[in-house]
C-alpha cells in the first residue's frame, strides 16, 4: 500500500470491496453501472490491474478498474475511475491512476494506457490528458465505438431519444519510467 495522504491508502481491491465499488460507481451518476456481480468478479479476477483507495477505517472511497489487453500485453485499459463525492477535488483520481500505472508498469512493462471517454465527460478528459502531461506522453484520440453500436432501451433511464454517446478511445504513450513515480 502507498499513502496518498495520511488518511488514505492505495491498495489492490479484494472481493469484499466489490459491493462498495458498485455503490461508488452507482453514486457517481456518470459511469455506466455494471451489475454488482461484475464488480465482485472484477475484484477477484482483475485485482492485479485495479486499485482502490481506502479511508482510515479501510473502507473504499475510490477506485480504478483496468485490464491488460490480451493482444497488446504492454497496454493497460482503464475501465472505470470513480471517487466518492466526499473525496473528490483532492487529486485522488490522479493518484489512483498514477499508482496503478506504476504498479502495472513495474510488473508487466507497461508502455501504453488506453481508456474510452464520452465527449460530454470533461472530468475524465481532464484526468487522462493531465496523466499524459505528467508523464510526458502523447494522447491519440479516435472514436472507438459509434453511438449506433449501443443498444437502445426505450424503458431505460436514457429513453429512446437519448442514446448512448460515442466512446472515444484515448491512447496515451509511450509511458516510460513508471517505476519512479510517486503516488
Amino acid at each position: 500500500m502507498s499513502a496518498v495522504r495520511t488518511d488514505l491508502q492505495i491498495d489492490r481491491p479484494m472481493v469484499s470491496d466489490g459491493a462498495a465499488l458498485w455503490r461508488i460507481a452507482r453514486d457517481s451518476k456518470v459511469l455506466d453501472l455494471n451489475s454488482s456481480y461484475s464488480y465482485l468478479l472484477w475484484c477477484r479476477d482483475f485485482a492485479a490491474t485495479s486499485v482502490v483507495a481506502r479511508d482510515a477505517d479501510g473502507d473504499p472511497v475510490g477506485f480504478v478498474t483496468g485490464y491488460v489487453r490480451p493482444d497488446r500485453p504492454r497496454t493497460l485499459v482503464v475501465w472505470q475511475v470513480a471517487v466518492d463525492a466526499g473525496h473528490q477535488g483532492r487529486g485522488l483520481a490522479g493518484a489512483l491512476l498514477d499508482a496503478l500505472a506504476r504498479r502495472v508498469g513495474a510488473e508487466q512493462g507497461l508502455t501504453t494506457l488506453e481508456t474510452t471517454i464520452t465527449p460530454d465527460n470533461s472530468a475524465s478528459q481532464r484526468l487522462f490528458t493531465s496523466f499524459a502531461r505528467r508523464h510526458g506522453a502523447s494522447v491519440e484520440r479516435e472514436v472507438l465505438f459509434e453511438a449506433d453500436l449501443f443498444p437502445s432501451d426505450p424503458a431505460g433511464p436514457a429513453g429512446p431519444d437519448d442514446p448512448h454517446d460515442p466512446e472515444v478511445l484515448y491512447r496515451i504513450g509511450p509511458l516510460t519510467g513508471l517505476s519512479g513515480l510517486t503516488g
